[in-house]
């Protein structure tokens, strides 16, 4: 093994990967997918552990983690920062590096995405952001990975996201830079995505001609024509003292059978669940002919049983 494969390596955003490792990432995935489908087992984290930090609550983030280090014969330690040393006044810098003594990945749910940043620079075991206000990258990878088995490469092809400039919208604008689609934002006014994100990302589009990014306040106007339709929730974790004003700011941006009608026929609509039915998305879609919201899901645990093959064993 050479040094270049002996370095530690992490995933806080989209950023840390270039496209053929991504789909490297994917096809991967896809093998561990079948394998599983057949029934075969593969052990190939057996004795290693995966360190599972968490400031918010999860469904999806906690099960598929603590399931896939599980089918790979390793095992996942759920840390709370209620019941460990650093919700109780010990620094980020000092926990991460004692945790890796120990274990083999960290894993961090967080709200600033500072904190996962912060774990990175001083662990000296890989670290996955599992999700922070910034950025969604084990999301985001999995909703390529659920586009690309439905429909193909997304490269060319238009993708909507209507809502809250959040880390999925964030997740999205990288996105674009790395797989040379054409996103259209649909915001309300004073919900638009980091402004330092989207320059950043609409240079890039520009200097490589690869991809687009655009912003608008008219969600008919981002979905028209659409090959995948995403949204998020509009009230996050953190947020509920604003559920009033972000009801009034999101009305008229709920992706409803009429809005999805101005999309092409064979669109896809995505959610990173949970989903708030009825408000940035009714039933009838979610449960309807164009959702892969199951899949989606599903696909979380392939997804991230690649980036803990990826992370742990140093493969690329």
């Amino acid at each position: 093994m050479n040094s270049i494969t002996l370095k530690k390596r992490d995933l806080l955003s989209l950023m840390d990967l270039d496209l053929s490792e991504i789909q490297r990432l994917f096809t991967r995935a896809s093998e561990l997918k079948e394998s599983l489908a057949r029934g075969d087992t593969t052990r190939t984290l057996e004795g290693r552990t995966l360190g599972m930090l968490f400031e918010k609550p999860s469904t999806r983030t906690r099960v598929s983690f603590e399931v896939g280090m599980y089918q790979l014969g390793g095992h996942a330690l759920f840390l709370s920062s209620k019941e460990i040393q650093l919700g109780r006044g010990e620094t980020i810098s000092d926990s991460a590096r004692v945790l890796s003594r120990y274990l083999d990945a960290l894993m961090i749910r967080t709200f600033a995405h500072e904190n996962a940043v912060t774990l990175a620079r001083f662990a000296t075991v890989p670290v996955i952001n599992g999700l922070s206000d910034h950025f969604h990258p084990c999301q985001i990878l999995t909703d390529i990975f659920t586009y690309q088995e439905k429909r193909g490469s997304l490269e060319g092809r238009k993708v909507a996201f209507v809502g809250d400039g959040n880390n999925m919208a964030h997740s999205w604008i990288l996105a674009s830079v790395k797989m040379g689609c054409h996103l259209t934002l649909a915001c309300p006014i004073n919900y638009d995505p980091d402004p330092v994100v989207l320059s950043m990302a609409q240079g890039q589009t520009k200097t490589t001609g690869i991809g687009s990014i655009s912003l608008t306040r008219d969600p008919r106007e981002a979905v028209a024509d659409a090959d995948l339709v995403v949204t998020d929730t509009w009230i996050s974790m953190g947020q509920e003292q604003e559920r009033q004003r972000r009801l009034r700011a999101f009305a008229g941006f709920q992706v409803d059978r009429t809005l999805m009608r101005l999309a092409k026929k064979d669109v896809l609509f995505m959610h990173c669940l949970p989903a708030h039915r009825d408000e940035e998305v009714s039933s009838e879609v979610l449960d309807g002919e164009h959702s892969v919201v199951w899949d989606e899901a599903e696909n979380r645990l392939h997804v991230q049983k690649a980036i803990l093959e990826w992370l742990i064993l140093r493969r690329f």
